[in-house]
């Protein structure tokens, strides 16, 4: 694996692999990997002649309160699961090299953003599309991997690739999830103990949700009503609990096509997001 840090030296190498006909795969993160990570990789490992993984904590995409600061790092860890997993070529800019001065043109999202997480972080998304976009000119897959667990990011990048014209195809990898059904993720080690059992509520009440709508149910207030319920056995605090139409996000009152289920939970230091996306036949 080679390890890159600047932008130029990453696109003359990649350039260099696609004459020659290679196809590259791509997994943008923001490091501290995991198992949902690492599933991201396997899947544009058997894709792919080449893989590329990218690690950087994106300050566009956080607000003035919220943990770009605490976000976990550890690159060395990072490193070796990399290796492990079959990564081609770690992209590991600095803040300064992403944003060598304050950025003259950013990218701004027009919908889709006004509910879920986007309607709890005003700005982020329009953060996420232009480190994003950046990342998709320097490096120029052919595919991109993003998993499910976050179902706004996807389709907000779907609507990137789409209205930008990119020549990516954008693969869409399932959650990731512990033995106990909580989704993997970076923020799962801010949990206490406590915290950590509690959580698991949270994917309990997506499969009750689920079985509700197996057998009937189709209002989507009866359904929302039932997991605000079940949340409110834990300590944490509701940031949301929704029912979209997907990959539209446009609320819906009866459950009828493709749709997403989807929950905030925040803990004492961690936001835990989740979400079941379900058809009906």
């Amino acid at each position: 694996m080679k390890i890159i840090k600047s932008s130029k030296a990453l696109y003359d190498e990649l350039n260099s692999l696609k004459i020659n006909g290679k196809s590259i795969g791509f997994v943008p993160t923001m490091g501290y990997l995991h198992e949902g990570h690492i599933e991201l990789i396997k899947q544009a490992r058997v894709q792919n002649d080449i893989v590329v993984l990218s690690i950087f904590v994106n300050p566009l995409q956080f607000g003035p309160n919220e943990d770009f600061d605490t976000y976990p790092r550890d690159i060395d860890r990072d490193e070796s699961i990399a290796v492990e997993s079959g990564v081609d070529f770690l992209f590991y800019p600095s803040v300064d090299e992403m944003y060598p001065s304050k950025p003259t043109v950013t990218a701004v999202v027009n919908d889709k953003t006004n509910v879920l997480c986007g309607k709890m972080r005003p700005g982020h998304f329009d953060g996420v599309v232009t480190v994003v976009t950046k990342l998709f000119n320097i490096v120029q897959p052919q595919r991109a991997y993003f998993g499910l667990k976050d179902a706004q990011q996807v389709a907000v990048i779907h609507s990137l690739i789409s209205d930008f014209n990119f020549p990516i195809e954008l693969v869409e990898v399932p959650t990731v999830r512990e033995k106990d059904g909580l989704a993997k993720s970076s923020r799962n080690v801010f949990l206490d103990a406590n915290e950590r059992i509690e959580a698991v509520e949270i994917s309990r009440s997506l499969n009750m949700a689920k079985n509700m709508i197996d057998n009937g149910q189709y209002n989507t207030s009866v359904i929302k009503d039932e997991i605000n319920k079940s949340l409110n056995k834990t300590s944490g605090k509701i940031d949301y609990v929704e029912i979209y139409s997907y990959p539209e996000l446009k609320e819906i009152n009866h459950i009828e096509g493709k749709f997403i289920i989807a929950i905030a939970l925040k803990f004492s230091k961690a936001r835990l997001i989740d979400n079941l996306i379900y058809s009906l036949n």
